[in-house]
């Protein structure tokens, strides 16, 4: 059996345990974190030695003194329903009832008090959930595409190999304690519906003379200064899908920037040193890999891990769910909800259905509800997206009526899905100590002013939001964006939000970040929206992408139609507060602990 001594000295190879090993040596490290956390407490060691400890299990403080964050990774976006009702029982246990999706398709709760977090780590260990290399200068949370394996088009289903790819650098010496932060991310599509152009690596797949493999691309992210990732190959058999990741991980061990973690990325080694050379040293750390060997690529993970399932239920038979009103089916809801969050899958007779949650917030009797929908009407899975929904999978189409009624049981019946109204944020100022705004409640105010807009083509429009400029909203992405600032105003602080237009892909299929225009007061972004699309639905040409309407008309355009929301003549009471605040605004910056 495995041992905190083993733990806190690595293992070697997890992938050559069994499932009874690895559940031992998961319980050893919970444990040994509980003895670090004590340490701390009892003052045997400083913050900067527990910090570590904390952050690589998934562990961060909160602006709130005396309680935290954790951060539970979800691989590939699978959960099984027995995942989701221990995820629930978690929120209520120890969450306030509430958990919230994140844009990397983990699952955080908040307001923690430290005593509590190592019997909160045991629960989620019991259905092999967990916090590990969630956060932390590790391969945080590696993402696929929640729909793979159920789409028409797809070349084929990358889950099995996120799954391998997660497992194979968990808890590994080499990926636990990197410069910076490093992401991975799969797309199964033709497209890059995963945006691994903005990820250390972005893994599409590909087929080639009839073998699986991988297109890869390396060194993309977001932050303060975004960067697209670049073409490093155009086929990565299956076979050495690891090996290439885990030489790109080295390179960026060896050579990202431990003296400043503003420049410790990936994209700024290559940025430093340029492309050509880090493919150079890609190459020779890979040929190493093969000739002397490197982190094996496992053949199989643990049962549930990544949602994986040895043995999958059958398929529910929807027998269990509420049964509709008698005027349901005519119900315009009901038909808003089928136009706008239900997909055929290529299975025939099945559908995806998209559960559209507000600001990635759900609470435990929601989740509960879920798993119950996911287990008896559709594949016993639930999918969690990057935009912060999720998705029910082998619904058939015979049942949409009780999977509308069930979700309408439990608050997650709007329509709406992947529209303007579905707005992307971070947690913000409700918890981040880095955050100046509170980008939740915006969010559900920006909803609010877009949900009945008539134009189709505004409806196709995305917003995201941050709560400051690292972007863990994805605002650079966004056709509309916005990040958190703050200003002063005779003396007063106010909270502002910079506002971009135009973020994400061309019709090239290059990404491109959005283009900065100016701050506008917190309570005045309602207005600025209106005005931009009230230009824009009287203004765009045929065929016209938004940015390249935004292009077109300059920056100096839209700076002007908003001057008078940067510098208003007149401050009403409501400016001087956030968004859901009854108190004034005060700035309150705590230590940043590695964003998203």
């Amino acid at each position: 059996m495995a041992t905190a001594e083993t733990v806190q000295a690595f293992e070697p190879n997890l992938a050559s345990l069994t499932e009874a090993e690895y559940d031992a040596t998961v319980r050893a490290d919970i444990e040994l974190f509980r003895a670090h956390s004590e340490k701390w407490v009892a003052g045997e060691i400083n913050d900067d030695q527990f910090r570590a400890q904390r952050l690589r299990r998934g562990i961060y403080t909160q602006r709130q003194a005396g309680v935290h964050m954790i951060r539970t990774k979800i691989p590939g976006g699978l959960l099984t329903a027995a995942q989701m009702d221990q995820l629930a029982l978690v929120a209520d246990e120890f969450g306030g009832g509430k958990g919230h999706l994140t844009t990397r398709q983990n699952m955080q709760y908040h307001f923690v008090p430290l005593a509590q977090v190592p019997d909160l780590l045991h629960r989620l260990a019991d259905v092999r959930m967990t916090t590990r290399e969630a956060c932390y200068n590790t391969v945080r949370n590696v993402t696929a595409c929640p729909l793979s394996g159920l789409l028409e088009d797809e070349v084929f289903d990358v889950h099995p190999y996120a799954q391998r790819v997660a497992f194979a650098f968990l808890h590994k010496e080499l990926t636990d304690s990197l410069p910076r932060k490093f992401k991975i991310a799969f797309s199964g599509c033709k497209d890059d519906c995963m945006l691994g152009a903005i990820h250390d690596i972005g893994l599409r797949a590909v087929i080639r003379d009839g073998r699986r493999g991988f297109r890869m691309l390396v060194g993309g992210g977001l932050g303060p200064l975004p960067v697209e990732a670049n073409l490093l190959d155009e086929f990565v058999p299956e076979e050495r899908l690891v090996a290439r990741c885990e030489a790109v991980i080295r390179v960026f061990n060896q050579h990202g920037n431990r003296k400043n973690k503003n420049m410790a990325r990936l994209k700024f080694v290559v940025r430093a040193r340029g492309f050509e050379w880090v493919k150079e040293q890609i190459e020779k750390e890979y040929q190493d890999i093969l000739a002397n060997g490197g982190i094996p690529t496992p053949e199989v993970v643990p049962d549930g891990f990544g949602g994986f399932q040895a043995a999958p239920p059958p398929l529910g038979s929807g027998d269990l769910l509420p049964v509709l009103g008698p005027n349901g089916h005519s119900n315009p809801a009901y038909e808003h909800w089928l136009e706008t969050n239900i997909r055929e899958q290529k299975q025939r007779g099945y559908a995806m259905v998209t559960v559209k949650v507000p600001q990635g917030n759900l609470n435990g009797q929601q989740m509960r509800g879920l798993a119950h929908i996911a287990r008896n009407a559709g594949d016993g899975l639930l999918r969690v997206t990057v935009d912060q929904n999720l998705v029910l999978a082998y619904i058939p189409l015979r049942h949409m009526p009780q999977v509308y009624a069930a979700l309408l049981d439990i608050g997650l019946a709007d329509a709406g899905a992947h529209e303007i109204e579905d707005v992307t944020t971070c947690p913000g100022a409700y918890s981040c100590n880095l955050a100046l705004t509170k980008s939740m409640t915006l969010g559900a105010a920006l909803a609010e002013e877009v949900r009945e807009h008539p134009d189709p083509l505004v409806r196709r429009l995305s917003i995201k939001i941050s709560g400051c400029p690292n972007s863990c909203g994805q605002h650079w992405i966004a056709d509309l964006g916005f990040y958190g600032n703050a200003r002063k105003i005779e003396g007063r602080e106010v909270p502002y939000y910079q506002m971009l237009l135009g973020g994400g892909y061309d019709q090239d299929g290059i990404m491109r970040f959005g283009v900065a225009i100016q701050s506008i007061p917190a309570r005045l972004a309602p207005v600025a929206v209106r005005r931009v699309l009230e230009h824009y639905t009287a203004n765009r040409q045929a065929g016209e992408t938004f940015r390249a309407y935004v292009l077109r008309h300059k920056v100096e355009t839209f700076r002007l139609m908003t001057t008078d929301l940067s510098k208003p003549a007149e401050m009403f009471p409501e400016m001087y507060r956030d968004w859901g605040d009854e108190m004034e605004y005060s700035l309150q910056l705590g230590r940043g602990e590695c964003a998203s």
